[in-house]
């Protein structure tokens, strides 16, 4: 089964920058798109950017056009968030998932903490 793994996250200060990175793993598996979500505490999970792996359509949330950018790199099954800009606002854990055309249909990561200071 295929499964999403997340690079760590980490702390950093608010105007800096972070990549994300989501990496795929497993064997025998058909990935439709790939998204980031993030949590903060007390929130609902909120969709960030969401990018298809044919065509790289892309998709954001507003709070975080302009600023966040994701992309792919087939070759190595991986997708990637830059983070620029980044508000204390934008502290939350952030979860890789993976929209599968086959069962069961969707493959979430464990999740890695981003904690934005002020």
């Amino acid at each position: 089964q295929v499964q999403p793994v997340e690079s760590r996250g980490g702390l950093v200060q608010a105007g800096g920058s972070l990549r994300l990175s989501c990496a795929a793993s497993g064997s025998d598996f058909s990935i439709n798109a790939v998204g980031w979500y993030r949590q903060a505490p007390g929130k609902q999970r909120e969709l960030v950017a969401r990018i298809t792996v044919n065509g790289g359509g892309t998709i954001y949330a507003d709070s975080v056009k302009g600023r966040f950018t994701i992309s792919r790199d087939n070759a190595r099954n991986t997708v990637y968030l830059q983070m620029n800009s980044l508000k204390p606002e934008d502290t939350a854990v952030y979860y890789c998932y993976l929209d599968l055309s086959h069962y069961p249909y969707d493959s979430w990561g464990q999740g890695t903490q981003v904690t934005v200071s002020s």
